[in-house]
């Protein structure tokens, strides 16, 4: 089988993806005036991506709705930040609430789709991202296990294989869960995949062959 290269939009990707690219992907996919949060690391460089017009709203686990791009030199209130610390914009109309209302909204199903990192995601959906049980490792909960339980959607950025050339999809994941099956897409620097009941499907590839992809991963893919 061959590579698809089928991100869609102008100028679609032909290789490898960055982690802009990545991020512009994930951006054109989340349907007009979605309530959106983005989780902490590659996740924010979405909000650098969605058209003007989109209506989108993002969500900030720390307290904001209406949240905008990232603020440049210019433009940075060092009061005015996501749940990254990252120095943000405000669109017309955002609101500031407290921390515990904003956890309420995340567990209460208000979200329409959260964007988070991973370390792992198994074939289920399952979701590891705040532990790699290293014993050096710091272990960062945050929102995760709220975001992923709430959200109606999880869409999940991250490399689909780590430093030392292991993949992060994978059957069954190793690392401490965050949640189990609620990953419903997952975008990665060489392919999308759609994780649906019956397996999952790479939807899109960028610079190989779904036929090099399920020779170096574990997880069967869907050809059908």
């Amino acid at each position: 089988m061959t590579a698809t290269n089928t991100a869609t939009g102008t100028g679609a990707p032909q290789g490898r993806l960055g982690k802009h690219d990545m991020a512009a992907l994930v951006a054109r996919d989340i349907p007009a005036g979605s309530f959106v949060n983005l989780g902490i690391g590659q996740p924010t460089l979405v909000a650098d991506h969605l058209p003007a017009d989109s209506g989108v709203v993002l969500h900030t686990e720390n307290g904001m709705l209406n949240m905008g791009p990232a603020a440049t030199e210019g433009e940075i209130d060092p009061d005015l930040t996501n749940a990254g610390k990252v120095p943000v914009t405000e669109l017309p109309g955002a609101a500031y609430f407290h921390h515990a209302d904003s956890f309420a909204m995340m567990r209460g199903g208000h979200l329409d789709i959260c964007v988070l990192g991973a370390f792992q995601v198994s074939g289920r959906g399952d979701l590891a991202n705040w532990h790699t049980g290293a014993p050096d490792a710091i272990p960062a909960v945050g929102g995760a296990m709220d975001l992923a339980i709430g959200a109606k959607k999880v869409f999940v950025m991250m490399t689909l294989f780590a430093k030392d050339g292991s993949p992060k999809l994978v059957p069954t994941c190793t690392y401490p869960l965050t949640g189990l099956g609620c990953v419903d897409r997952v975008y990665t620097d060489l392919a999308v995949f759609d994780i649906t009941p019956e397996g999952v499907r790479a939807t899109r590839t960028f610079g190989i062959t779904v036929d090099d992809l399920a020779e170096r991963l574990e997880v069967p893919l869907l050809t059908a």
